[in-house]
């Protein structure tokens, strides 16, 4: 088991655009002392300049998944290059009429290297091992899709 924390800051402020209102906006510090500026989606009264929960989400899976293809790809001598995903997460109502991040969609593009690069089939089955141990995809209940990619050798 390992222990995962970030630190969460928030200071009332007033709104930009509706001073009636308060600010979304707050800074999130993590381990290695980065300092993340975060705030509310746009949709929200956040600011747009902001990282927002919801692209943190999609971003945290989206990486989690990554890091156990490369690790998979890496135990089955595969050479990955350069590996790029521009993923998207949905937020919608469900079937049970509360809002949720219902699906996210990864659209990795990988670069292989080297004399052994992997066929549709096998790729498919590095997705599909990363996904299956991707604990980010373990821990929510929204649809994850990997699209369909090109063997890029």
């Amino acid at each position: 088991m390992s222990r995962h924390s970030a630190a969460i800051h928030w200071r009332h402020a007033p709104h930009p655009a509706e001073p009636e209102a308060y600010s979304r906006n707050y800074i999130v510090q993590l381990n290695g002392g980065q300092t993340v500026n975060v705030s509310a989606s746009a949709e929200f009264k956040g600011d747009p300049a902001c990282a927002d929960p919801e692209q943190l989400l999609v971003s945290s899976l989206a990486s989690c998944h990554m890091l156990f293809f490369l690790a998979i790809a890496q135990v089955q001598g595969y050479c990955v290059e350069e590996y790029d995903d521009q993923p998207a997460g949905y937020l919608e109502k469900g079937a049970d009429g509360r809002t949720a991040m219902t699906r996210i969609e990864l659209n990795p593009i990988v670069r292989f290297s080297g004399d052994k690069v992997p066929d549709e089939a096998a790729l498919a089955r590095i997705h599909a091992l990363a996904h299956k141990n991707c604990f980010i995809a373990n821990s929510i209940k929204a649809e994850v899709v990997v699209a369909k990619q090109p063997v890029d050798g």
